[in-house]
């Protein structure tokens, strides 16, 4: 719980991706707990978390044990990925340079702002939708963009006012998420509520997989939200109020949809079953749920800005902008996403949940090596001047054994993989169970450390230059 000798931290926010220095660092470890609890408290986690029984047909015990099984699993790597943030002071994605190098590095970024901006796109949709439901006048395309400029006005201001926002949230969210089960459980409308549906293991490895990777889509963000505390502050620390907040939180609102679901008649849209099942507190629930979903989001579109700047970067390696950029940046997100999400077809949270899964195919070797690198290679030691310069300073333009590994952790998914676009022979072997993110990460995370263990030039490279951070 430690802070800075600084007490007036600015509001809105004058760094993006450049280094943070000692000077303005601030904060306390507890208010990543607040962060990740408050801001998965929100209607996307519910929707996705009603799959377990909707598509998977699970009954509430199994789909509430697999939702706890994937987000204890998949919450230990967004926190050690979390845990990095005060000792680097710098984004999550910028740091890969590190492992892959200057232009190594650049799929994995992008990918990852791609993923972002589908997250504010979707969620802009289910803010318009929860807009619109709590007053009919309001027509969902007004909704969206409504939603979408909240959300933009949280991004632009930046870090400090997100994790206020969050503190608040917490409390309020989680009062709640705690008052809307009660009446749930003593309103149930349906009497198969605990008999619908049944346990299939292709089922509940499929929502243990979907819970798993909810935490890992977090992984290429998570440290941008404690880059700014001290760099004094343990990794245990960090580490754990990460883990406690996003577990909690995430579990809490996938439990909250499948019970919403179960509690009214078969083949409900997941929020109008929301709606239904809380009766007289409806409406105030899906006011905390639109509140939540608009602070929630400016984590998206701050991601995706800074996801864009250190693209540019790469090029341009003299350039570290400034807010003003930072701001302008995040309108035209902003103005794209609304024209899109505006125009989208009705079940487009259902085609972005699909583009996630493709996407965390290419995303979760990246998590094993990012992961083992700082951990157990570089044990939290970077020059950081290295990682801003145009030919990646001691850590090159390109790291083979990094590339090598990252290739073989996609190929071996493959087999595994169910997604819209291809379903791998294995996985329609298990009937339909993904588990190509638990392939991934144990082929990669040895495959990874053995290569760069064995290569002499890199350890040489590891031995030179001002190494800046150590855990």
């Amino acid at each position: 719980m430690v802070t800075t000798a600084t007490t007036a931290a600015p509001l809105i926010e004058k760094h993006t991706i450049g280094y943070v220095p000692p000077e303005d660092r601030h904060g306390k470890t507890r208010d990543l707990f607040t962060l990740w609890f408050g801001g998965n408290i929100a209607p996307l986690p519910i929707v996705t978390g009603a799959l377990g029984v909707q598509m998977f047909h699970l009954n509430l015990v199994w789909g509430i044990v697999a939702i706890l099984v994937g987000h204890l699993v998949g919450g230990v790597l967004m926190a050690l990925h979390s845990a990095q943030g005060p000792q680097m002071g710098i984004p999550q994605m910028i740091q890969s340079r590190a492992q892959f190098g200057s232009l190594g590095a650049l799929l994995v970024v992008l990918i990852a702002g791609i993923m972002y901006i589908g997250f504010f796109a979707s969620n802009i949709v289910l803010a318009g939708k929860s807009l619109h439901g709590v007053v009919d006048s309001v027509p969902v395309p007004v909704g969206i963009v409504i939603g979408a400029l909240g959300s933009g006005i949280i991004g632009i201001i930046g870090y400090r006012f997100i994790h206020v926002l969050n503190r608040i949230g917490t409390w309020v969210l989680g009062a709640g998420i705690v008052l809307g089960f009660g009446y749930i459980f003593t309103h149930v409308q349906t009497a198969d509520f605990l008999t619908r549906g049944s346990f299939n293991i292709s089922g509940w490895l499929a929502t243990v997989s979907l819970a798993a990777l909810w935490q890992i889509a977090f992984a290429p963000y998570v440290s941008d939200y404690s880059r700014y505390l001290p760099e004094s502050v343990p990794v245990a620390a960090t580490f754990w109020t990460t883990y406690l907040g996003t577990v909690l939180g995430s579990s809490l609102s996938f439990i909250f949809g499948a019970v919403a679901v179960l509690a009214t008649p078969v083949g409900m849209d997941t929020m109008d079953a929301v709606k239904l099942a809380t009766g007289s507190i409806g409406p105030l629930m899906l006011v905390l749920f639109l509140l939540s979903v608009i602070s929630h989001n400016a984590l998206n579109l701050y991601g995706a800005v800074l996801s864009v700047i250190t693209l540019v970067q790469t090029f341009a390696y003299r350039w570290i902008p400034t807010a003003k950029s930072r701001a302008v940046l995040s309108l035209i997100i902003l103005a794209a996403c609304c024209f899109a999400a505006v125009g989208a077809s009705a079940n487009f949270i259902g085609h972005f949940v699909d583009m996630v899964l493709v996407l965390l195919v290419v995303l979760v070797p990246w998590t094993a090596i990012n992961l083992i690198d700082f951990y157990a290679i570089h044990k939290g030691q970077y020059d950081i001047d290295s990682i801003f310069k145009v030919d990646g300073g001691i850590y090159g333009r390109y790291n083979p054994q990094a590339l090598l590994a990252y290739a073989i952790g996609i190929a071996v998914q493959i087999p595994f993989m169910n997604t819209p676009l291809y379903v791998g022979p294995i996985s329609e072997h298990i009937n339909g169970a993904d588990l190509s993110w638990l392939v991934g990460l144990l082929i990669t995370s040895p495959l990874y450390y053995w290569l760069a263990n064995r290569d002499s030039a890199y350890k040489r490279r590891l031995s030179t230059g001002k190494l800046a951070n150590s855990i």
